[in-house]
């Protein structure tokens, strides 16, 4: 008994100093029934062997090295941080307020205007609906000469087209697919393409650019604003969606955020379209004379849309603003994408008492970039100025305009 156990400890004595020895031996063992497993091992020190080798040979390798990998580091970063749609070289975020002057400038305005768009790429214009003078305009370079597809917002044109047109009445249903339909209010509310799709293709092409120019698209909106594009109007209906498309997503159109501004303020003062004055100086902001542009005979139509305005703020597509029965806001979002960008716009104004201010925002980039993102930077610009009790405190507007003979729209 005794000898056997002496021979048993023997043997793990042994074991003990043969696994000292050769302890690869042990881990190989463990692992053998993974394949090329030694074989790994092996290129797994040659590799070290070698790295150390090319250390001793060039001392500059490990810094080389060293500095690759920190530039991966930042690549990497970098395309995290980039927006979703890369491809596009306009960013999501910039100063857009870089070489805007402020002269002539309602400066409460322009100080809520400039917080309300803080980083976000893109621009905002208030209009005065009551004279066409431009109280601000943050990043008045994208505001002037910007051209973008309208998106959305050319649905405000559809729409009094055909009201106009006596296509629809706003409570008319029209048949979307199998057993839905729509009236105009929802469809203001929700952007429904399909609803303003129908409506393109009933109008025609004709139409639809008969009254876009009526409504002062395809033409400068201001009155001797230096370096303000006209913008464009299709020369024929898009190869794809045909009229269609026009009057859905605004393919084939192309305007200013100021165009869009002078449209949603006709809309706000009942049908005048006033030429857009932007003063440069205080002197010129407190003699100027409201100018006339044309009439445009949509007083009876404007209260078919109203709701659909208000409805797209109170649970539609620019929801985000959170409405104030004490100052309603009306508005229209627009998203879509084109070569360069994404887009989101904003065309608004609200009513407290007898005073309007017109808002609209043009927000370009990739990820986040949306109609609805758009209303939620108006909302804000709505909220600061009505913290400071702007509208209770604006003064009516009292000179007389200079009354143009134009008139728009007679079937």
């Amino acid at each position: 008994m005794v000898h056997s156990l002496s021979t048993r400890r023997l043997a793990l004595f042994v074991a003990v100093i043969v696994l000292g020895a050769f302890p690869m031996w042990g881990a190989t063992r463990k692992h053998s029934k993974g394949k090329n497993s030694t074989s790994s091992h092996a290129k797994s020190t040659n590799a070290v062997r070698t790295s150390k080798s090319v250390r001793k040979a060039h001392p500059t390798a490990t810094t080389t090295r060293a500095h690759k990998a920190s530039y991966t580091r930042s690549s990497t970063t970098t395309r995290q941080r980039r927006p979703r749609y890369s491809a596009w070289d306009t960013p999501t975020y910039a100063d857009s307020t870089v070489g805007d002057m402020v002269d002539g400038e309602d400066l409460t305005i322009r100080r809520a205007a400039v917080d309300a768009l803080g980083t976000l790429n893109g621009t905002i214009v208030a209009v005065d609906p009551r004279s066409g003078r431009v109280l601000s305009v943050v990043n008045q370079k994208l505001a002037l000469k910007g051209n973008f597809q309208p998106c959305s917002t050319i649905k405000l044109v559809a729409a009094l087209a055909a009201l106009e047109e006596g296509l629809i009445e706003r409570n008319t249903m029209l048949r979307l697919y199998g057993r839905t339909k729509m009236n105009l209010t929802e469809a203001l509310a929700h952007s429904n393409n399909q609803f303003f799709a129908q409506l393109g293709n009933k109008l025609g092409y004709e139409k639809v650019i008969h009254y876009a120019k009526w409504f002062g698209l395809g033409e400068p909106a201001g009155l001797e604003i230096e370096g303000e594009s006209p913008g464009a109007l299709a020369a024929a209906p898009p190869k794809e969606g045909g009229v269609g498309m026009m009057t859905s997503f605004g393919e084939g159109i192309s305007l200013t955020p100021l165009q869009l501004a002078s449209l949603v303020s006709s809309i706000a003062n009942g049908g005048t379209m006033y030429y857009l004055q932007y003063p440069r100086t205080q002197q010129e902001a407190q003699t100027l004379v409201p100018r006339v542009k044309r009439r445009l005979n949509i007083e009876q139509r404007i209260p078919d849309i109203l709701p659909g305005m208000m409805a797209a703020v109170e649970y539609g597509t620019a929801r985000r603003i959170g409405q104030d029965p004490n100052e309603p806001i009306f508005g229209k979002t627009g998203t879509c994408t084109d070569n360069r960008t994404h887009m989101g716009w904003f065309g608004s104004f609200n009513s407290v008492g007898s005073n309007k201010l017109v808002v609209v925002v043009m927000l370009t980039g990739g990820k986040g970039v949306s109609g609805p993102a758009a209303a939620g930077v108006a909302g804000n610009v709505y909220k600061a100025l009505s913290e400071k009790k702007y509208f209770v405190d604006l003064q009516p507007y009292t000179p007389a305009a200079l009354v143009s003979t134009q008139t728009c729209c007679s079937r």
